[in-house]
C-alpha cells in the first residue's frame, strides 16, 4: 500500500520519503496556524459566531489542503485568505451594511465563476500569458513580503509616524527570541538536519513558555459549533442586492493572489518544467476554486492558497503528502482550535524571516541589463511588500511590462491576453482610487 502511494506521490522522481514530507507538512501548520486564531476574529466582527468561524476556519482549510494535495500533488496549503476577510468584514458588511450571509452568497458565487473559468480553460491562459520574467519577481517579492510579515511578528520592523516603518526594541523578548530562533534554523539549515525550521520553531515555543512570554486562555469550539454558519450563505440576496463589484474584487483578488503564491511555491520546490509551465496546472485552479465554494457553504471568506506553504516546501516537501498532513493538522485543529495559540509569534517569525530570504535568490533570473524587463520586475518585486499585497505587485509589474512594450514598438497580437490583463488592472486600480 505505501508503494503505491509512493509511486502515485512521485517520492523517487522528487527525491523525498515519508519523514521529510510529514516535517515539511507540520511546518506548513505551525506557519499557518496563526489563522486560526485570526480569522474567527475578523469574521466575528462582522458578526458571524466566533465558535462557528473558527470551526469554519480549520475545515475549509483541511478540505483545500487535502484535495490540493491528493488532486493536485502539490505542497500546497490553503486557507482563508488574509486581506480578503478583512474586505469581507471591514468593506462588505460594515461599511456597506451587507449581512454576512449575503456575503458568503458573494463568496460562493465569485468560487462558482472560479470554477467555471478554470473549466474553460480561461484561468490556466491567463497564467501562461504572464511573462516567465515575472514569476521570478513574484517569488522575490513574495520573499520580501513574507519576510516583512516576520519582522513585524518579531517585532523587529515597527510602524512610525514620521518614515512609516521604523526598527523595534530588541530588547524585547519577542524579538531578541526571534532572532534567537533565525540564529538557530540557518545553523541547523547549514549543517542540512532535516527539519530545520520545525525544530526552530519548537525550541523557540519552548524557551517562551519557559520564561512565561505566552499568555494563552483556552477557548470552545468544535464540529457541532459549525451549526451557526452551516448552509447560512443566502445567493439569492447577493444577487438580487446586485453584489457585482463584491463579487468582482472577490474573484480578482483571489485570481491574482493565487497564481503568485502559486508560482512562488512551484518555482521554490523546482516544479515548474523547463518550458515555464507548471504541470497538473487545472487540477490546482480547480482545487483552490472548489476550496472557495465549500469555505462559503460552511461559514467563511474566500480561501485561497497560502505563500507559507514555502516553509514546507524548505523543509524539504515536494509532494502532495506535505499539504494533506497539513490539512489533517487543520482538521484536528477543529477540536484542539483552543490549543493552537500555545505557538507564540517569536517561534513563528523566524521561519518566514528564514523563508524570505531564501526565496530571493530567484532575482539571479531577472535580465537586469534590459530596462524592458528589469522595469516591470523591479515594480513586481518591491510593491508586493510595500502595498502588502501580492495582486497590487503583480498588477503593477504586468501594466509596466505592457506599457513599455508599446512605447517602443514591441507589442505582439500573440501577447493579447497580457495587455486585457493590463487593462483589467488599471481599471481596477482606478477604481480604488475612486473609493
Amino acid at each position: 500500500m505505501l508503494k503505491r502511494l509512493e509511486e502515485y506521490f512521485e517520492f523517487a522522481h522528487l527525491g523525498t520519503n515519508w519523514r521529510t514530507e510529514i516535517l515539511a507538512g507540520v511546518t506548513t501548520f505551525l506557519t499557518m496556524a496563526y489563522i486560526v486564531l485570526v480569522n474567527p476574529a475578523i469574521l466575528a466582527d462582522a458578526g458571524v459566531p466566533l465558535p462557528a468561524a473558527t470551526a469554519a476556519t480549520c475545515l475549509s482549510a483541511a478540505f483545500g489542503s487535502i484535495l490540493m494535495g491528493i488532486l493536485a500533488r502539490y505542497p500546497i496549503a490553503l486557507a482563508p485568505g488574509m486581506g480578503l476577510n478583512a474586505y469581507f468584514t471591514y468593506t462588505v458588511c460594515i461599511k456597506m451594511h451587507v449581512p454576512w450571509q449575503t456575503a458568503l452568497g458573494a463568496v460562493f458565487l465569485s468560487g462558482v465563476i472560479f470554477l467555471a473559468l478554470t473549466a474553460a480553460g480561461i484561468r490556466q491562459m491567463i497564467l501562461h500569458a504572464i511573462p516567465h520574467q515575472l514569476y521570478a519577481a513574484v517569488a522575490s517579492g513574495i520573499g520580501l513580503f513574507i519576510a516583512l510579515i516576520g519582522f513585524q511578528h518579531a517585532g523587529l520592523v515597527v510602524g512610525d509616524r514620521n518614515t512609516l516603518v521604523g526598527m523595534g526594541n530588541i530588547r524585547n523578548p519577542t524579538t531578541y527570541l526571534s532572532l534567537f530562533g533565525l540564529i538557530l534554523m540557518v545553523a541547523l539549515e547549514v549543517k542540512k538536519v532535516r527539519g530545520s525550521i520545525l525544530i526552530g520553531v519548537l525550541s523557540v515555543t519552548a524557551a517562551a513558555w519557559a520564561m512565561h512570554l505566552v499568555h494563552w486562555t483556552p477557548s470552545t469550539s468544535g464540529f457541532h459549533s459549525l451549526t451557526g454558519t452551516t448552509l447560512q450563505l443566502n445567493i439569492g440576496a447577493a444577487i438580487s442586492k446586485g453584489l457585482l463589484e463584491i463579487i468582482f474584487v472577490f474573484f480578482f483578488v483571489d485570481l491574482f493572489d493565487n497564481l503568485g503564491t502559486l508560482v512562488a511555491v512551484t518555482k521554490r520546490a523546482g516544479l515548474i518544467a523547463a518550458d515555464h509551465s507548471i504541470p497538473r496546472l487545472s487540477r490546482i485552479l480547480f482545487a483552490d476554486a472548489a476550496s472557495t465554494v465549500f469555505g462559503s457553504l460552511f461559514g467563511t471568506s474566500t480561501v485561497t492558497s497560502y505563500v507559507e506553504s514555502t516553509a514546507g516546501v524548505t523543509a524539504g516537501g515536494r509532494s502532495g503528502v506535505t499539504a494533506i498532513i497539513t490539512g489533517l493538522l487543520f482538521l484536528g485543529a477543529i477540536g484542539a482550535a483552543p490549543f493552537i495559540g500555545i505557538v507564540p509569534s517569536a517561534a513563528t517569525a523566524p521561519a518566514l524571516i528564514l523563508v524570505g530570504s531564501l526565496m530571493l535568490a530567484a532575482v539571479a533570473e531577472i535580465h537586469w541589463y534590459d530596462p524592458l524587463v528589469a522595469v516591470p520586475a523591479f515594480l513586481t518585486l518591491v510593491l508586493i511588500p510595500f502595498t502588502y499585497s501580492i495582486a497590487n505587485g503583480l498588477g503593477f509589474g504586468i501594466i509596466a511590462w505592457a506599457v513599455l512594450h508599446l512605447a517602443v514598438g514591441k507589442f505582439q497580437r500573440k501577447d493579447w491576453l497580457l495587455y486585457l490583463l493590463a487593462a483589467l488592472f488599471l481599471a481596477r486600480f482606478v477604481y480604488l482610487g475612486m473609493s
